[in-house]
């Protein structure tokens, strides 16, 4: 399977966040995740960050696209964390969004917050 060359959109619910949603849509918009130096290296450290994240599990990695499955840890839904290497731009681009419900109460930014703070950290 060939790497996708955009994550797909938030769908109109409040519990999905994404680095390619329009800066406009602040409910959905999130920052990429920006690196300096070696592609690979950044992708690297998010593979160990996304190792740190507890009930997190990579379920799909061709090197410049992954999607990791988390799962919560009282209710056990799955929600999907898709991440997209833009080496030219220097940012990996990021969407975390659940698979079932409306709202998340903020689960899936947090998510991208702790995986940014996890790559700047070294993990």
């Amino acid at each position: 399977m060939s790497a996708p060359s955009v994550l797909p959109p938030c769908p109109a619910k409040p519990n999905c966040v994404s680095s390619q949603a329009p800066a406009a849509d602040a409910g959905h918009y999130i920052e990429p995740l920006r690196f300096n130096g070696d592609p690979a290296t950044a992708w690297a450290r998010l593979r160990q960050a996304l190792a740190a994240m507890p009930r997190t599990r990579i379920v799909e990695d061709s090197g410049q696209y992954l999607r990791a499955e988390a799962t919560s840890r009282v209710f056990r839904f799955v929600d999907d964390l898709e991440c997209l290497m833009d080496r030219d731009a220097g940012v990996i681009h990021v969407r975390s969004a659940s698979r079932v419900g409306h709202g998340d109460m903020g689960v899936n930014r947090k998510r991208v917050e702790k995986l940014r703070a996890l790559m700047g950290a070294g993990a």
